[in-house]
């Protein structure tokens, strides 16, 4: 290798932290904020794969400080959360002690990247400080009616003694269990702190259309809010006072029901299940609560169900429709019952089939052999017979409210957010329970509530958390009643739903200025919203979800002068394991990033995790590539050793240069990092090509370029060419579209359509010079030799071509 990466990076990073290089400036007339989702400091520490996304964002911010931005690019840690409490659990550890021991590895080894953050924008969300701000925000969800305890069906893990959320747990042959530990996990009803999110749907669903994000994480955020207007109608229990209202998008194919499907879930089912199937009933409820929601919905799997022994009575038709509870169904969705019409359904003709249920088409189709969901027109349908589906539609919502018997609703996917964590490591609510049954919310003053110090964080045993083990700081007085502290904590999600805002507000590490301040709405206004964020796919609903349902509320209080928080969205892809295995540590197949900075160097890590394909693209790792990374930067610090630099331009490097600082410039804005690379390649062999000396400002743009991907290299050969300074706050280059237009173009000579030879000439050059020049060609006279020409073409500044026998 040709030069010392150990010694070059490590005196770049004393440079830039002992000279404050990236600290956010306030100077220019336009700013870029450039946020990377923040990670959460596990033992683990980083692999190979976080730099990908830290490395392109890295880019984007240099670039736009050289572009005379004011540029914010900090980072911070998402600090609360369940591993570090299991750790705490499993050694004795008090979790904080673990988690600030954690992020000083994280820190390290992101300082060893080089990355331009501003650390002293640095936040942890378990600070007080900064959990003070968090508890302040949920207090004005619930002064806005948006927070309120409610019974709620919740994961409940006995293992791990706390509610998770879905994405918590996972299912392993068919059963619940926590993704951390692999415990079992039950449905469970539970009083519970809800944020009802439900109320901002539509706004979440508008507000997509004004984002610049990617067209899968928009759709899978409007697959989520699951918008859709359709009729409530009720059916009839035989033999009851009960109705059962059933949400419906296809009330058209009312007359096609051959059986009604409530969910497990549903109050209804033990209330109406014949006695003669309750046992069976039962059972089969109890099951349900095992399987996760993602599995209950997975239609590759095979349907379960079990048939109440109890009819409703079609409205429509006044037919006796069996009743059956099946967990294809969720409880909390719509009404949590179903029509089945099996003949229109996929879902419901695997049911129906397999129950030996009855299967009536009502839309006409050739083929009665499956389900049929497309368009036709009905039959069997009464009054509806012949009418397509708009048609009936109408009509069909019209009788329904004449007979009393429907009405038109709007429904969502969407649930209200389950906020309640029954987990020490997290942030305490800022409310009290007072004796006479009211809520009392801590006065702002005596914001934050803290966390209390303990060595004991055991699970209660009781379903309260650990803190119900405090007694003395659960039992309080307030105001001369006697009070408890809600011993539940917030979601890990709380802090990161706003932790881009705090990066504004903070003036040094987890010192923040107050989010309701006239200060704070200034600096809101200059910094809104972030215009570029780049995080992994995982992240696409529910924490993008969550922080911009905050950022609304927010929005609406007059906190924030911004509808939206995140302009720009891109997703990287994952980095995989050399056989395009996904990295886990349980596959033995992790890299880490320390042991490539030590072989190979940074700014070799860095180029090579950019250079590798499409930022968006999942891409096997390889160490060939590394290595090539790594011999280009090598060959780039051999042409700054033997270059002669001159002021004099002799105009070779003119097109080439100018070509590629447009095409870098253009290629980093539209986040083409991997062809930005492929253009400086282009221009370090056009130097290569150079004989004479090359002109001084063309090799110090270059270097100007080349700092975005290889800062410390960049740094050095700056300095090696005699400059001071810090080459990373030089301006960018500009290019001179007049040198992009070039003076000779290549012309192809070929013989009988076959490519024998080219030559370069001058741009507009006559035909009859052209043909002169390519009989002038050794290689071509060796093809004409002895052969007669019989047509000669020449066609301007492209290619000559000669037919000859």
């Amino acid at each position: 290798m040709e030069f010392s990466h150990k010694k070059i990076e490590k005196k770049w990073q004393k440079f830039w932290e002992e000279n404050h290089t990236f600290k956010t400036t306030d100077i220019h007339d336009k700013k870029a904020y450039i946020l990377d989702m923040f990670p959460y400091p596990s033992g683990a520490g980083l692999h190979v794969g976080h730099p990908k996304g830290y490395t392109a964002t890295d880019v984007f911010a240099r670039m736009r400080r050289m572009q005379q931005y004011d540029v914010l690019h900090p980072i911070g840690w998402d600090a609360f959360g369940l591993p570090a409490e299991q750790y705490a659990l499993k050694t004795g550890n008090d979790p904080r002690e673990f988690t600030a021991k954690n992020i000083v590895t994280f820190r390290n080894q992101l300082k060893t990247l080089g990355f331009s953050y501003d650390y002293n924008k640095e936040v942890n969300t378990s600070d007080p400080n900064y959990y003070k701000i968090t508890q302040w925000i949920f207090q004005q969800l619930y002064k806005k009616g948006l927070a309120e305890i409610r019974e709620a069906n919740v994961n409940w893990c006995e293992g791990l003694g706390t509610v998770l959320a879905n994405e918590e747990v996972i299912s392993e042959n068919g059963k619940m269990v926590s993704e951390v530990g692999g415990f079992e996990v039950i449905k469970k009803p539970m009083k519970q702190w809800v944020l009802k999110i439900t109320k901002y749907a539509d706004r979440l669903l508008e507000g997509l259309e004004t984002l610049d994000w990617p067209h899968s994480v928009k759709e899978l955020q409007k697959n989520w809010i699951g918008k859709s207007t359709g009729l409530t109608i009720d059916f009839k229990v035989e033999d009851s006072n009960e109705n059962i209202s059933v949400f419906t998008t296809r009330a058209d194919t009312i007359f096609g029901v051959s059986y009604i499907v409530l969910a497990p879930e549903n109050d209804l089912v033990l209330k109406i299940a014949n006695k003669n199937n309750l046992v069976e009933v039962q059972n089969y409820v109890t099951l349900a609560k095992t399987k996760t929601d993602v599995e209950r919905q997975d239609d590759s799997k095979e349907k379960t169900g079990v048939f109440t022994g109890t009819y409703a009575i079609n409205p429509f038709t006044n037919e006796s429709v069996p009743v059956w509870v099946a967990d294809y169904v969720l409880n909390d969705y719509a009404t949590g019952a179903v029509m089945a019409v099996p003949a229109h359904d996929e879902r419901d003709w695997k049911f129906a089939t397999k129950y030996d249920l009855p299967i009536k088409f009502v839309i006409e189709t050739k083929d009665e052999s499956k389900a049929f969901i497309g368009e036709g027109k009905h039959i069997n349908s009464d009054f509806l017979d012949g009418l397509d589906r708009i048609e009936a539609l109408e009509l069909m919502t019209k009788k329904a409210q004449e007979m009393n018997v429907g009405q038109v609703k709007v429904n969502y996917k969407l649930r209200d957010w389950l906020f309640s964590r029954q987990r020490f490591y997290g942030e305490p609510f800022p409310v009290l329970f007072l004796e006479d049954g009211e809520i009392a919310l801590i006065d702002e003053k005596d914001l934050p509530l803290l966390l209390p110090q303990t060595d004991y964080i055991k699970p209660s045993g009781t379903g309260e958390s650990p803190l119900a083990n405090l007694t003395d700081w659960v039992n309080i007085e307030y105001n001369g009643q006697k009070a408890k502290r809600e011993t539940n904590t917030m979601p890990q999600w709380a802090g990161s739903c706003w932790y881009y805002l705090a990066y504004i507000l903070t003036t040094s590490p987890n010192n923040l200025i107050d989010i309701n301040s006239k200060e704070a709405m200034q600096l809101f206004k200059k910094w809104l919203p972030v215009d570029l964020y780049i995080g992994g796919q995982e992240h696409a609903v529910l924490h993008l979800m969550y922080a911009r349902f905050w950022h609304q509320v927010l929005f609406d209080l007059n906190v924030v002068p911004t509808a939206e928080p995140f302009q720009k969205l891109i997703n990287q892809g994952m980095i995989l394991a050399d056989n395009g295995e996904k990295m886990s540590k349980s596959k033995g197949n992790v890299i880490n990033p320390d042991e490539i900075i030590e072989s190979h160097g940074a700014d070799t890590l860095r180029l090579y995790e950019v250079f590798m394909g499409p930022l968006e693209a999942s891409l096997p790792w390889s160490y060939k590539g590394l290595d090539g990374a790594r011999k280009w930067l090598d060959r780039v610090y051999r042409m700054i050793e033997n270059i002669e630099l001159t002021e004099n331009n002799n105009k070779n490097l003119d097109f080439v240069f100018n070509d590629v600082v447009k095409k870098v410039t253009n290629m980093i804005e539209d986040c083409k990092f991997n062809t930005a690379v492929s253009q400086l390649m282009v221009f370090v062999n056009a130097v290569y090509k150079e004989e004479g000396p090359i002109y001084r400002p063309y090799i110090e743009n270059f270097l100007k370029m080349l700092s975005v991907y290889a800062p410390h290299l960049a740094e050095e050969l700056w300095e090696k060419i005699g400059n001071q300074a810090s080459v990373c706050l030089e301006e960018w280059p500009n290019y001179d579209e007049t040198k992009l237009v070039l003076d000779t173009v290549t012309i192809a000579v070929q013989i009988n359509g076959k490519l024998r030879a080219t030559f370069e000439a001058s741009k507009g050059m006559s035909k009859e010079e052209m043909l002169i020049k390519a009989k002038e060609i050794s290689n071509v006279q060796e093809f004409l030799a002895g052969k007669e020409i019989i047509k000669e073409i020449a066609v301007p500044d492209k290619i000559v071509n000669f037919a000859v026998k």
